[in-house]
């Protein structure tokens, strides 16, 4: 055919990318186009986006400047390509390597990187655990079931009681980024020495909902939460929910905890029947599911961050206070960031949510 045989001159190219730039459209629509016409006669996109760039600054000549002396070549498409090649065979690979291996300056490989490849750098997250398969379609299909308790129940978040624990310290120092101050340009940068966090602490058990706080049992120092001890916090949240949430017993109350063991113990599971309570099923290692984990204990801690408190007593009112100060909107904004979250953990097909 006479267009399989057809060939293009640079300078044809360009003008080609100019003509489809002009009607608006994208360097990656610009590229999808010509690669169904021209096949592998067409230019790599990073080529495409290189030109396109150019176009948008107002330069549409489509022939190369002409310029005295040596010629810089440090962002032709080929050197461009060069980049996007060695990137693509180590993601981990440095600019500073970069330019060694193509002889070019870092400050240009950069500008490659950044404005022509429209690439960055970013650092791995941190998960609470590598997900096999079972793991992934567990979760999965935990989230289906509360999207199910979503659209079958219109009053679903109205009944819905959640719970875990956590660990108050008395120190916990704060972050980097809350440490940020603003100083002049060309002051020295504030020094910031390494600290632990405190080995005095008390573990918090919190029940809330859609209103706030329900219930916080603070763990007596040298024991742990068993099935028994768990099953006599049930009870306590029965009568806290009796006096602070009228008519929610009435209604019903779906409640999610984690797979913690006092949680999953048989003493546990009898209590929960004799109360009433429907249990929305959690999947193993899932935070990211956990409206406390994902939600309620990051914006305590990110509060008591970087305090100093004398005793246990006064990080418990700390945290008492906090709870308090907080709107009904607040927790209401919590629990509804569970539906879209069990959304994304279905499209994602079980890899954990951010």
């Amino acid at each position: 055919m006479a267009e399989a045989q057809a060939s293009f001159t640079s300078l044809e190219l360009r003008a080609i990318m100019k003509f489809l730039f002009l009607q608006e459209k994208s360097a990656k629509d610009i590229h999808t186009e010509m690669s169904q016409t021209l096949g592998d006669k067409c230019p790599s996109y990073s080529t495409v986006k290189t030109w396109i760039s150019r176009f948008k600054t107002g330069h549409f000549t489509v022939e190369d400047e002409r310029r005295s002396g040596r010629p810089t070549t440090s962002t032709d498409p080929a050197t461009c390509d060069a980049v996007h090649e060695l990137i693509l065979e180590d993601r981990r690979i440095s600019a500073k390597k970069i330019a060694q291996i193509l002889d070019i300056s870092r400050e240009r490989v950069g500008f490659i990187i950044t404005t022509i490849l429209d690439m960055r750098k970013l650092s791995a997250k941190w998960v609470p655990k590598c997900l096999n398969s079972d793991q992934k379609k567990e979760r999965v299909k935990a989230s289906k079931a509360v999207l199910g308790h979503f659209e079958s129940t219109p009053d679903f978040l109205a009944r819905l009681v959640t719970e875990d624990e956590t660990w108050l310290h008395i120190y916990d120092p704060e972050t980097k980024e809350q440490s940020k101050e603003w100083h002049h340009s060309g002051s020295p940068r504030p020094k910031k020495f390494r600290t632990q966090k405190s080995v005095k602490k008390v573990m918090a058990s919190v029940f809330w909902d859609k209103d706030g706080i329900l219930l916080v049992d603070y763990l007596p120092q040298g024991s742990s939460i068993t099935g028994q001890y768990y099953a006599n916090l049930l009870d306590q949240l029965k009568e806290a929910i009796k006096q602070k949430r009228r008519g929610k017993l009435t209604e019903g109350i779906f409640f999610l905890q984690d797979n913690a063991p006092a949680h999953t113990s048989n003493v546990v599971a009898a209590k929960l029947n004799t109360l009433g309570f429907q249990l929305v099923h959690h999947p193993p290692y899932s935070p990211d599911l956990a409206p406390s984990d994902y939600y309620l204990f990051p914006n305590l801690k990110k509060h008591l961050k970087g305090h100093r408190f004398e005793d246990i007593s006064d990080v418990k009112h700390a945290a008492e206070s906090w709870f308090q100060d907080q709107s009904k909107e607040f927790y209401l904004d919590g629990l509804e960031k569970l539906q879209q979250r069990c959304n994304k953990c279905i499209s994602l097909r079980g890899e954990y949510v951010e």
